[in-house]
């Protein structure tokens, strides 16, 4: 089973940027689909960034397009998600998630990642 663990949340003003990290031990996540979700409190999960396998494609949620940055590090075994320009609506808990069956363009919704991590929270606030 393929475990995911997130990092690099935190509390940060309006206008500041933060570095996440999702990062797997056991597996190598090149062959996985990446994904990113996040969950404000009382709102559905929205799927946010994704990155296909073997280099595929990165597909971003249109609230986020260049604000949010996905991207591989093969030899960390890590995807990141570079967000800048924060504001106080991107407060929520942060999720990686992983599937090596998606073929092409990544999706943005919560099938068919199969594995999840616990997430991260990420707070934006003067």
């Amino acid at each position: 089973q393929l475990q995911l663990v997130e990092s690099g949340g935190g509390l940060v003003q309006p206008g500041g940027s933060l570095r996440l990290s999702c990062a797997a031990s056991g597996f190598t996540l090149d062959y996985y689909a990446i994904a990113w979700f996040r969950q404000a409190p009382g709102k559905e999960r929205e799927g946010v960034s994704c990155i296909g396998r073997l280099g595929g494609r990165t597909n971003y949620a249109d609230s986020v397009k260049g604000r949010f940055t996905i991207s591989r590090d093969s030899a960390k075994n890590t995807v990141y998600l570079q967000i800048d320009s924060l504001k106080p609506e991107d407060t929520a808990v942060y999720y990686c998630a992983a599937d090596p069956r998606l073929i092409g363009l990544c999706v943005l919704a919560s099938p068919p990642y199969s594995s999840w991590g616990q997430g991260t929270q990420v707070t934006v606030s003067s």
